[in-house]
């Protein structure tokens, strides 16, 4: 026998031949339904936006300073297994596929080298430089995606040697997210990591590495001395300074709602995880947020907040936030931090992790360490193992066994969603303060605040008000009282 969650140490009991039996039943109602036709209308909107062949996603107004250009077609994958097991490896280039073709591309090859470190010239062994050669010419390819993060001598090498362009994995994440940001803050936020990650790499055509600016750069561009490509470093960089600005701005408005919140004893659950484990869907199931939803990596970058309230009617919130994953670039983390802080400020984190990953183990190590990365390592958290509808249930079993506060759940056919409700109201903070007072009629919407934000004790109607005694916030707390002293006068 084993457990489906557990909360406080007494979960429910049940074995494998039970949970296929719920995981069937729940599918079958699934698909009974029909979508809303709103949501097939945002699929097909995004779809709409997939790359087209032969176009860019390259920053403007960089002068004739090589940008990297991500023309990606046809690509040929190429990892470096350095530690772990074989499984761990392929794994890994298996997700950079996916990542490939979030962007738009088409996979033609993958190849794995096995080595004690990277290259330091080419990031490969100079055989396996000559396999790639090979496999781009055969595979007719534009593109050589490398797993990892790439110094710009090694990409400058590399593409000298397979003769086409090298993009590595931080590129084609930054390119994915260039694609799917939406807001004016999102944007803002792709534009300043992919300025970051270009800064170093920057490189001129020609002799341009060397050329003057002289009178021909104009005004801004006159120094004496001043090469072409210092100019653009120069240039990228007020535009880095004036990105900055604005996304400190952008983060005002955040910060006043979330300290109104915090004001108003609303206590914030974030529903974080790796990328495309389903917290849109979750969060769709929980509120009816109408989140779009897509089978893609990065679908979610802006964050969505939705007010919804317990079983007793106390109101909480619930974020969803965008989606990491394994070497998550610092430069994404950095422009990100924002939005990030949705996380690391909440009250209760629910990790959502894909039960059917091949290895789901190694997304909640990647999630966690991000996490603690921004803050967030001391948040109470609830794990919920999505994707139970298609996820073996030895795989769950164990899950649940490692994972002492851990529910399966499917927000595709609604599983174990009623469980995991529970446990999330029963996991938000309590309210500290305990108040017995009589209000007034006429402040209707102090005692409306208490049931919203607090725990109700006891309530009595009297002829003078409402008689409550409650557990609530502080900032109630002192508003009650303050009536209270302004009724005695």
């Amino acid at each position: 026998m084993s457990k489906t969650g557990n909360d406080s140490g007494d979960g429910l009991e049940i074995d494998i031949d039970q949970l296929i039996r719920e995981n069937a039943q729940a599918v079958a109602d699934y698909e009974a339904q029909e979508l809303p036709e709103s949501q097939n209308q945002d699929l097909q909107d995004r779809q709409a936006l997939r790359r087209v062949s032969g176009l860019s996603t390259e920053l403007q107004d960089v002068s004739d300073a090589e940008y990297r250009q991500l023309r990606l077609e046809k690509v040929v994958l190429v990892g470096v297994w350095t530690e772990g097991s074989a499984k761990d490896a392929e794994n890994s280039i298996r997700e950079l596929a996916a990542l490939a073709e979030t962007a738009g591309s088409q996979v033609m090859e993958a190849l794995i080298q096995r080595r004690d470190k990277p290259d330091a010239a080419t990031f490969i062994g100079s055989g396996k430089v000559n396999e790639v050669r090979q496999a781009v010419v055969a595979t007719a390819a534009d593109t050589v995606i490398c797993d990892g993060e790439l110094s710009p001598a090694q990409l400058r090498t590399l593409e000298q040697k397979v003769k086409v362009k090298v993009v590595d994995r931080t590129a084609l994440i930054l390119d994915i997210f260039a694609q799917h940001a939406r807001s004016r803050e999102g944007k803002a936020q792709v534009e300043l990591a992919q300025m970051s990650y270009m800064l170093p790499r920057l490189r001129g055509w020609g002799e341009s590495l060397s050329r003057q600016a002289g009178r021909a750069g104009g005004i801004g561009g006159r120094g004496p001395g001043e090469t072409k490509i210092e100019t653009d470093r120069r240039r990228i960089n007020d535009k880095m300074s004036k990105l900055r600005r604005e996304i400190k701005e952008m983060k005002v408005s955040r910060d006043t709602k979330r300290s109104e919140r915090r004001k108003n004893n609303i206590p914030s659950v974030a529903i974080a995880g790796y990328t495309n484990a389903g917290k849109s869907s979750l969060l769709n199931r929980l509120t009816g947020a109408g989140v779009l939803v897509e089978n893609a990596l990065f679908a979610t970058l802006d964050p969505t907040v939705r007010k919804t309230e317990s079983a007793e009617g106390r109101i909480y919130t619930l974020v969803d936030t965008v989606g990491f994953v394994r070497h998550l670039p610092h430069q994404l983390i950095e422009a990100f931090k924002s939005t990030l802080e949705e996380v690391s400020e909440s009250d209760l984190i629910v990790h959502v992790v894909d039960g059917s990953h091949p290895d789901p183990q190694e997304q909640l190590r990647a999630v966690r360490q991000v996490i603690s990365e921004i803050g967030g390592g001391e948040i109470m958290e609830i794990v919920a193992i999505n994707k139970a509808d298609i996820a073996a249930p030895e795989v769950l079993m164990e899950l649940l066994r490692i994972e002492s506060n851990a529910y399966a759940v499917s927000a595709r056919t609604g599983y174990g969603i009623s469980t995991l409700v529970k446990a999330i109201e029963s996991a938000l903070p309590k309210p500290k303060v305990e108040i017995t007072a009589v209000i007034p009629f006429s402040r209707g919407d102090l005692v409306s605040a208490v049931h919203e934000t607090g725990e109700i004790i006891s309530e009595e109607y009297l002829p003078d008000g409402t008689k409550i005694h409650a557990m609530v916030g502080g900032a109630l707390a002192r508003k009650i009282e303050m009536l209270g002293e302004k009724l005695k006068q």
